[in-house]
């Protein structure tokens, strides 16, 4: 029995946007019908001439729950992520404590987000120096992605590791057929001391050149082609490494790439002196390699667009000094990573289908769920936003759900307002606010 229609005169499916009506029942779509097609006495949602598309998938959410909740958690997290039509997220393996290293760590990970989650949340588990012997029950309690640094992450329950480590690591990720999420930067080329003033965001950026990044990239190319092992370079901040992940692949080698609608939407021009909320670690370089991370990620040589919303309390951001080098190093941005992104792509000829690939489609292939979600098919999960893509966005503050709204996209007038997101066919927002519902599912 179908329990609600949500029918509109462009629903994206297969690529294409038409009339149909989206027939859900059992928190799953059920059939996709023509667009007159209401069965009677049936809820019917008619979404006009908005967009009706697959809920986004954001694969790099850093929710900081349990042990650092005052700098977010899964409440606030999973509706700002609503708020911004993301239907399904996954935490990061820090800034939590304890880190998701262990399996004790995954359980104390799922006890905190159980009940209290208002979209879908996996979990991504952590490789450090020394737990190898607990990556394969990890994956057994259904852990898919991995993540590593390479450099110190911040924070120290979450140490980075080396080559050696890799190599211990690698050939078991292999063997479960685990993806390994990578930051991308080697220590050796990053100056722990600044040359300058430390308020410039230029003396910031020469702290962490592209050659961090690109050496970093090769050495993960290296140790992937080794041990033929799947590897995601996370959060990938300029085009410097893109001939090396190209020669890669078509080599066979299993490596793929993301960015963020931070090194889309900004450059280091905008960046003042003293405006430490715009950083984030690698930096967002200058406008040239913006553009050419556009072409990039147009083209397809960067599969998809992760928020990495790392936030934090205000004071961690070094406010009264703006010192960047003091600064906590992330972007909170998980609301609005649609009306970011679609804002300047729209302006470089992307299309719907494109945004609906790139921050749907592709980040549930990697997760491994596309047999679940990321695209409006019958018998996939009714996991869906509805959103205007003309309508500008500002960016107020008050009307964000994040913990703490501190952001560069304040005052920023982008594109794309969401109206209505569900997950599991239950509406959680819609009509400028969140729903007293709590329909998430843990998805590992």
């Amino acid at each position: 029995m179908t329990s609600l229609v949500i029918r509109s005169q462009r629903v994206l499916l297969e690529g294409v946007l038409r009339p149909a009506a989206l027939h859900l029942a059992d928190g799953r779509i059920a059939a996709i019908a023509p667009h007159a097609d209401v069965p009677a006495d049936t809820p019917l949602i008619d979404a006009g001439d908005d967009v009706v598309m697959a809920g986004l998938v954001d694969t790099h959410v850093h929710v900081n729950e349990p042990g650092r909740t005052e700098w977010e958690g899964f409440a606030s997290a999973t509706r700002a992520a609503a708020a911004g039509g993301v239907t399904t997220i996954y935490d990061m393996p820090l800034n939590s404590i304890p880190a998701t290293t262990t399996l004790a760590a995954l359980h104390a990970k799922r006890d905190s987000a159980r009940d209290r989650i208002a979209v879908n949340v996996g979990f991504i588990g952590g490789v450090v120096p020394g737990n190898t012997a607990d990556l394969a029950p990890l994956a057994a309690a259904g852990v898919r992605l991995f993540k590593c640094f390479l450099v110190p992450s911040g924070v120290d329950e979450f140490p980075c590791v080396t080559e050696t480590d890799l190599r211990q690591a690698l050939p078991i990720l292999a063997s479960l057929g685990a993806t390994l999420l990578v930051h991308a930067e080697l220590p050796e080329h990053i100056a722990p001391m600044p040359h300058g003033n430390p308020r410039d965001y230029a003396t910031y950026v020469a702290s962490r050149p592209p050659s961090a990044e690109v050496e970093a990239v090769a050495l993960m190319i290296r140790l992937a082609a080794e041990f033929d092992a799947r590897v995601h370079i996370v959060h990938l901040s300029s085009h410097h490494s893109l001939p090396l992940l190209r020669a890669a692949r078509a080599r066979g080698v299993q490596v793929s790439a993301e960015t963020c609608p931070h090194y889309l939407a900004f450059c280091a021009e905008d960046v003042g002196t003293g405006r430490t909320e715009f950083k984030c670690a690698p930096p967002i370089h200058d406008s040239a390699t913006r553009e050419a991370l556009w072409a990039a990620v147009l083209g397809g040589d960067i599969a998809l667009i992760a928020s990495d919303h790392s936030p934090c309390p205000p004071d961690m951001k070094s406010p009264d000094d703006g010192d960047f080098f003091q600064a906590w190093g992330g972007i909170a941005s998980l609301q609005l990573g649609l009306p970011a992104t679609w804002h300047h792509a729209r302006a470089r000829g992307a299309d719907v289908a494109w945004i609906s690939d790139r921050m749907s489609a592709a980040p549930a292939r990697l997760a491994g769920i596309a047999h679940l979600k990321g695209r409006l098919t019958a018998g996939l999960d009714a996991d869906i936003v509805i959103w205007s893509p003309d309508a500008p966005v500002d960016v107020d503050t008050l009307a964000l759900y994040h913990r703490h709204s501190l952001t560069p996209y304040r005052g920023l007038t982008l594109t794309g307002a969401v109206r209505e997101t569900y997950v599991g066919g239950e509406r959680v927002f819609g009509d400028g606010r969140i729903t007293d519902r709590l329909p998430g599912r843990l998805v590992t």
